[in-house]
């Protein structure tokens, strides 16, 4: 039966799972899931999904071509019990070329993007699209909070909610709502994401952080709601996150050449620091005494947010909360030279192109 009031004119079918629509459920939501071998979380993913109280769904899941584990099969049981989940393929790969399949798909209102390495509460849909509906948002999202399974991973949870870990990244820490720059895994209106051309399929990592820039620069504002929470499966090995926090460093130079006003303090603070360990480690050289006055601040300030973000931590996971810090920013920082560098060897390779001919 088709509801006359959704704007998308969809069909939608009638299960157990989805009796039909409640109070302020007359919008069609799409809700969004890019996945590449997620075999082991997106159960618990979908979970989350399919028991939102706000039933009204389109639940599109665009699995990447270079998945090598089940996470297909998973999707297609799961669609088979359940019509309001779609399948499709990615075979191209990446997050925001996923993205924009899912978008071209979406019959929805809005558009409410969930994390397949994360889990939500019921009430998470109903909250993110609430807020949408007050009009005053061009995008919507809460806080994000990580969850550790071995000794590493609680320790590196811990890490990523402390300021001194993520910086000015208020939806790691946040506890009261407030305009920000950027949201993870937002909520947005479907004609909007449109509008703006979806995401950047040239970047391979901070689409999320570009597009909410354009959003911004196209007029709109971002919210942040404290009350709206991800539960965001983090790695949990000190070598994972160091990866994850370089890819994210070399991803920043590709955002900032194609938006230099984007840049803001804190995103240069890391890559400083890493300069400044490179210059000590040089003096230490000749003048050890001078070197270790020049890291002291910062070994200062690291003992102190381990020893803080430490202490509700057992016992066998405090180990790791400085090696996790240690890991974020040196993880970044190499991440950003090294995206530099490689700016720079695209722009020399250009040049000698353009003489060439």
């Amino acid at each position: 039966m088709t509801d006359p009031s959704d704007p998308s004119g969809a069909a939608r079918t009638t299960t157990e799972a989805d009796a039909g629509p409640g109070v302020g459920e007359s919008d069609l939501v799409t809700v969004i899931m890019p996945a590449r071998d997620e075999e082991k979380f997106i159960g618990a993913a979908l979970d989350g999904i399919q028991a939102q109280d706000y039933r009204n769904l389109q639940i599109v899941v665009v699995v990447d071509g270079a998945t090598r584990d089940r996470t297909t099969e998973v999707v297609e049981e799961r669609a088979a019990a359940d019509p309001r989940i779609e399948l499709l393929h990615n075979p191209q790969g990446g997050i925001p070329r996923a993205l924009n399949i899912a978008l071209a798909a979406a019959r929805g209102r809005w558009l409410v993007r969930v994390d397949a390495h994360s889990t939500v509460g019921t009430d998470y849909v109903r909250k993110n699209v609430s807020r949408l509906q007050e009009g005053r948002w061009g995008g919507v999202g809460g806080r994000k909070d990580g969850h550790g399974v071995t000794p590493a991973g609680r320790a590196i949870a811990a890490a990523l909610g402390s300021p001194f870990g993520v910086g000015g990244s208020v939806y790691h820490h946040g506890e009261v709502e407030q305009e920000v720059d950027h949201v993870p895994f937002g909520a947005y209106p479907v004609a909007l994401l449109r509008e703006l051309g979806g995401w950047d399929e040239d970047l391979v990592a901070n689409e999320d952080y570009e597009f909410d820039y354009r959003l911004r620069m196209a007029g709109h504002r971002l919210l942040f709601d404290p009350d709206i929470k991800i539960r965001w499966h983090s790695r949990q090995t000190i070598g994972d996150l160091y990866k994850q926090y370089r890819r994210y460093g070399h991803g920043k130079v590709a955002v900032a050449l194609k938006h230099p006003a984007s840049m803001r303090p804190r995103h240069v603070l890391v890559p400083a620091f890493l300069a400044w360990l490179v210059l000590a480690g040089l003096v230490a050289l000749r003048r050890p005494r001078i070197a270790a006055a020049m890291v002291a601040p910062y070994a200062a300030a690291l003992t102190a947010a381990s020893v803080k973000t430490g202490r509700d931590l057992p016992r066998e996971s405090r180990k790791y909360v400085a090696p996790a810090f240690l890991a974020m920013h040196i993880g970044w920082g190499v991440g950003f030279w090294a995206g530099v560098a490689d700016a720079l060897r695209r722009a020399v390779s250009r040049s000698d192109d353009r003489r060439a001919a």
